[in-house]
């Protein structure tokens, strides 16, 4: 269901395991966009150079596949440039290869031990591979969003396909969803330090609670149209 286009031109798209392609970051680059994406585990790219130089005896990473390598490493970060090589649309009957040059960060986990490398178009000038990474952990959060969104506001199915109706139970969620975040942070002001409130628990207590809290909030508005409410 993506598509591209020009309306990817100067825009940044993270991109999740399931939906990495070759083809499709390349297209990205065509349209003047940008990506991020966590590098599959069979997509081994041939590294053509480093972007940071190392002290000492450091391993050359040149002419060497990206996963071939990568458990010797002890380095803090990894960033070097790949070559990619992919199929083209069909054409006559056939579908050529093409070869692409993107970018190859990984920033070491130190307690699980390992990298969790990344690939993208963003030059080295612009972000750094811990921005990178912080990049990517933002793209989780909009997952967690999203799944909340579904699992405690009910927008994983709809019993209509009226756009009209839809918009009622959509609107009702991202109402609910700020609510709860506005709650939340209350909350957090006043709590101790220590204490840690997820957000998507938070919303399970907030909505088995909800009428309660609708309820309160009525009667202290006191105003001439609470009566109409509560009706």
């Amino acid at each position: 269901m993506f598509k591209t286009g020009s309306r990817l031109q100067g825009r940044l798209i993270p991109f999740d395991l399931a939906d990495f392609g070759h083809r499709r970051l390349a297209r990205i680059c065509e349209n003047d966009g940008y990506f991020v994406s966590r590098l599959k585990q069979n997509a081994n790219p041939v590294i053509t150079e480093e972007l940071r130089e190392y002290r000492g005896d450091a391993i050359r990473l040149e002419g060497k596949q990206i996963h071939n390598v990568v458990d010797d490493l002890y380095r803090t970060c990894i960033d070097v440039e790949v070559d990619v090589e992919f199929k083209l649309e069909p054409y006559n009957g056939t579908r050529s290869l093409d070869t692409r040059r993107f970018r190859v960060v990984g920033v070491r986990n130190e307690d699980a031990d390992e990298y969790h490398p990344y690939i993208t178009n963003l030059p080295r000038e612009e972000l750094l591979p811990s921005d990178l990474a912080t990049l990517y952990r933002c793209r989780w959060e909009v997952e967690l969003l999203f799944r909340e969104l579904k699992t405690q506001y009910e927008l994983d199915e709809f019993d209509t396909a009226d756009p009209a109706v839809v918009e009622i139970p959509v609107y009702e969620a991202l109402l609910s969803l700020l609510i709860s975040r506005d709650l939340l942070g209350l909350v957090t002001e006043v709590a101790d330090d220590e204490v840690v409130f997820p957000p998507e628990r938070w919303a399970v207590t907030v909505r088995s609670h909800a009428q309660i809290i609708l309820s309160n909030s009525v009667r202290s508005w006191d105003t001439p149209h609470s009566h109409c409410l509560t009706g």
